[in-house]
């Protein structure tokens, strides 16, 4: 499962409706690449595919193919404003090595 921090709620809802795309989820992914070999992929969708595991957390849905499921069991989802630049923010646990930006890791 990968949990949804507030803020992470807060502005996946504000996107999804600036965005008018009401009634979609979070599709979270990993595909290689990045300076540390795997990198996370985050998109609105509104269509689950064949062996997409499905949640809901802090009332949001989201949804992981199968084989990015096995990367990211356990991980936070948070949005973070900060000085480091303003986006979307993975706090996974099965990482081993995360690059500076956090937007590639390794296991």
């Amino acid at each position: 499962m990968i949990s949804v921090t507030d803020n992470a709620k807060q502005q996946a809802l504000k996107l999804m409706q600036e965005e008018g795309k009401d009634g979609y989820f979070i599709r979270v992914g990993v595909q290689g690449g990045g300076c540390s070999g795997l990198m996370y992929q985050l998109e609105m969708d509104n269509e689950d595919k064949d062996g997409d595991k499905a949640f809901e957390d802090n009332g949001i849905r989201i949804v992981v193919d199968k084989k990015s499921y096995l990367y990211l069991i356990g991980t936070t989802l948070d949005f973070s404003g900060g000085l480091n630049g303003k986006g979307f923010v993975f706090k996974n646990p099965n990482a081993d090595r995360t690059c500076g930006c956090g937007e590639s890791f390794s296991v």
